[in-house]
């Protein structure tokens, strides 16, 4: 299906990629890196360029144990960046952010998609939403991002997941937002330990049946560094295998760090999942 978001087009028939932009001095892996509107709009253009087809634009950390901020401080480092990137690159863009205020401010500034990380749970963030006609993206978390990872405990993590996400789709239907503008998120690494994140991967195909695309963010993230040891620098290469397991599993969009690299195994992998459709016919 071929996605509007705002007046940019995002096509979600094949698998995509989507660009991290942090505007934050703290993110776990770039903060502050691209603190400034210059520094901002370069990464933009370089993601871009490597084929990114949406970027995702967060202005408040949440990694675990990260402050949390003010909703004036989030629009400051978020609103420049977001009007600049509109008026200077034909690309989809999303809003990372929890915040009601804060996605009213962005769509109205170009944004196209809300990537909320607390699933439209914050006061008036469903609201705000609906008042809205950008894509949602609904993800997971147990807990807030200073505790989530302290005593992590699920009976049946997918299942428990699953419940979760199809909660926020009623929620978000009985406020007016369609079905069809929804995605979902499991959420890797917000509130679950290893084995959690590696049962959910087992999963994936589960939520891919759930009949909504669904992005997955695992860039650079502990998971990797967990199972291969490596320090947030060195986990580019485990990120990219962890981008090819979810595209062979009907995964949507991935959202990513290394967007080049990224954009190549997704290339890839659909090349694979064509041809294997031809040799069914």
């Amino acid at each position: 299906m071929k996605y509007d978001c705002l007046d940019r087009s995002l096509d979600l028939t094949t698998p995509q990629v989507m660009g991290i932009l942090n505007i934050t001095p703290d993110s776990f892996s770039d903060g502050g890196v691209f603190f400034s509107l210059d520094s901002a709009r370069r990464q933009a253009e370089r993601m871009a360029d490597e084929g990114a087809t949406i970027i995702d634009i967060g202005g408040e950390s949440t990694r675990p144990g990260a402050r949390p901020i003010s909703a004036g401080e989030e629009l400051d480092r978020v609103i420049p960046v977001v009007e600049a990137l509109h008026e200077d690159l034909d690309i989809a863009l999303s809003i990372d952010t929890s915040k009601a205020v804060v996605m009213k401010e962005a769509i109205a500034a170009g944004a196209g998609m809300i990537n909320d990380v607390r699933a439209l749970r914050e006061p008036g963030a469903l609201e705000a939403a609906a008042a809205t006609d950008a894509l949602v993206c609904l993800m997971h978390m147990r807990g807030e991002p200073r505790g989530m990872q302290k005593d992590v405990r699920y009976a049946d993590v997918t299942a428990e997941v699953s419940s979760f996400l199809r909660q926020r789709i009623r929620a978000c239907r009985e406020m007016g937002i369609s079905e069809n503008r929804l995605l979902i998120d499991p959420g890797f690494g917000f509130g679950k330990e290893l084995g959690h994140n590696r049962q959910l991967f087992r999963d994936l195909s589960r939520f891919v049946g759930m009949g909504f695309p669904v992005l997955i963010g695992v860039s650079r993230k502990a998971l990797v560094g967990a199972i291969l040891g490596h320090e947030v620098r060195d986990r580019v290469y485990g990120s990219i295998a962890l981008a090819t397991l979810a595209i062979m599993q009907g995964v949507t969009l991935i959202r990513a760090h290394d967007v080049g690299a990224t954009v190549d195994a997704v290339r890839i992998c659909q090349a694979i999942i064509e041809t294997r459709g031809k040799d069914d016919e």
